[in-house]
């Protein structure tokens, strides 16, 4: 199932998202989305039959709002840890972005006036259904909602100039999600290998698969979880592949993941 956030030109509502993907990852011109009635993380999903829009008639939002944190991953992709002359790390490696940097499918992301080294970085992400803490892995995807794409725009020149990376990773606009949130898929799916891309101007720029992940999606929650308590609507990014690079003002930047569909966003001057 896919479930989108959206607007038909009145207030934010979700749905369900109809149709087929097609080898591009863009859905058919029959696509149809079907109202809910309110976030399906805390309500479930209650269809509104009476309500429903040609997917071309509305615009999609960021699928989720994150009651708290997005939780980035470092380095999980051997290759684009070699590319920026890092060693893999022994264990999970996590920063956080605030919630204030996501955006949605269209939404410009801003060049802030403090980088002039500004990133794109394709990732498949992890979206938190219910409260939990201290999670194992065989019981990861009790507490999964389900998957979408994501960018994770990194200032590297402030990335690299901190201690941190608060401020290379937490811009607004910092956090595109989209387009929509799948629910029928399952680690395992992620494990045998999904392609993850990154479209630069149309240029393929980054081609890596999901079974290249040095902590799997389950590791992953559970590394997390041993740390803070996830809520729902919380978001893990799963790492990107190699070829990150810059991106200028006016720059489209698409991130695509297999079976998931694409997300595109344009660079603007902030």
């Amino acid at each position: 199932m896919r479930i989108a956030r959206f607007t038909a030109g009145d207030d934010p509502q979700y749905g369900v998202v109809t149709g087929d993907l097609d080898d591009q990852g863009q859905l058919d011109d029959d696509a149809v989305i079907v109202a809910l009635a309110g976030d399906p993380l805390y309500v479930g999903i209650k269809l509104l039959e009476d309500q429903h829009h040609r997917l071309a008639d509305v615009r999609l939002l960021a699928p989720v709002l994150p009651r708290s944190k997005v939780v980035g991953i470092g380095r999980n992709y051997a290759a684009h840890a070699a590319e920026l002359g890092n060693d893999v790390p022994d264990e999970p490696l996590m920063f956080l972005k605030p919630n204030t940097s996501v955006v949605g499918p269209g939404d410009p992301i801003y060049y802030p006036p403090q980088t002039s080294d500004l990133h794109y970085e394709g990732e498949l992400a992890v979206v938190i259904g219910r409260i939990c803490r201290d999670v194992p892995p065989e019981q990861a995807t009790d507490v999964i909602h389900g998957y979408t794409i994501a960018n994770d725009v990194t200032a590297r020149d402030l990335q690299k100039q901190d201690s941190t990376w608060t401020r290379g990773k937490g811009f607004d606009s910092f956090c595109p999600l989209g387009p929509w949130i799948e629910t029928d898929l399952d680690p395992d799916d992620f494990d045998k290998g999904r392609r993850v891309q990154t479209f630069l101007n149309g240029d393929v720029v980054q081609d890596g698969s999901t079974a290249d992940l040095i902590f799997d999606i389950p590791t992953l929650i559970a590394a997390v979880s041993s740390v803070m308590t996830l809520l729902p609507g919380d978001v893990i990014l799963t790492g990107t592949p190699e070829g990150v690079g810059p991106m200028q003002v006016g720059d489209e930047v698409e991130v695509a993941v297999e079976g998931l569909g694409s997300l595109t966003n344009t660079v603007a001057a902030r």
